[in-house]
């Protein structure tokens, strides 16, 4: 006889290997390389970077409290999946029209597709977390959006260290930023554009950018809608106390 619960732990439990894994000698490489060229860019460059991408990410999170749809309440765990794989699906496509749009249009174009892409993907979290139940009405809900990101585009070694604070999550929120402003944004941004990056640049070229566009999209929404599920499933066990 089917079992969802028993499903989802089962997945949960590779996710949660995949999430403590130990960098790779290549990611190490990789990251060693992406350190050094941002020790290069003038620190200018980077208080700039950092500004645009806090302010840019606060408007998304603030605006989308006010179109955000109500927790819905009183049903399974299935249900609620199922309700996320489809909201998954719309949202990739709507990215990859995004994606194939802003790359097939030229410099100018493929430039507004990180802001426009940005939204999609907190409006997309905002989503998630009413079908699983949450209220991002609550700060700390937009809060667990922000790490819920994170863990979807950051380092190995940075995707470690946040999962643990997300693991138990009902234990550490206490303990996390009570204004949305003490938030590392730096952080935030630099390990979001070095997970994006090269796909982005590659958007701007002639000729490729639309498929390049719609491509990276398409395998970015995969990702976030892969790590929002199961930070949603992993909260909803946790609050009931499921051991696994």
């Amino acid at each position: 006889m089917y079992d969802h619960n028993r499903v989802v732990i089962s997945e949960l439990n590779r996710w949660k290997r995949e999430m403590r894994m130990k960098p790779s000698i290549f990611n190490r490489a990789s990251k060693g390389v992406q350190n050094k060229f941002n020790g290069i860019l003038p620190e200018k460059y980077h208080d700039i970077m950092t500004a645009a991408i806090k302010n840019m990410t606060k408007g998304v999170l603030l605006g989308s409290e006010y179109i955000a749809k109500k927790p819905i309440e009183g049903k399974s765990l299935e249900l609620r999946d199922e309700l996320a794989k489809e909201k998954i699906n719309f949202y990739k496509n709507t990215a990859i029209i995004e994606g194939a749009g802003t790359g097939a249009g030229g410099f100018l174009l493929g430039l507004a597709d990180f802001p426009l892409l940005l939204s999609i993907k907190i409006k997309f979290l905002y989503e998630m977390a009413a079908i699983y139940g949450f209220d991002v009405k609550d700060y700390r809900e937009r809060l667990y959006i922000l790490y819920i990101f994170q863990l979807a585009f950051s380092s190995q070694a940075k995707t470690n260290e946040i999962f643990e604070v997300m693991d138990q999550w009902e234990k550490n929120v206490a303990t996390l930023p009570r204004n949305i402003n003490e938030f590392d944004w730096r952080e935030f941004q630099q390990e979001y554009r070095d997970y994006i990056d090269l796909a982005k640049l590659l958007q701007l070229v002639p000729f490729i950018g639309a498929f390049v566009g719609a491509y990276a999209n398409s395998k970015l929404l995969d990702k976030l809608g892969k790590t929002a599920m199961n930070a949603y499933r992993m909260r909803i066990l946790e609050i009931k106390k499921v051991e696994y």
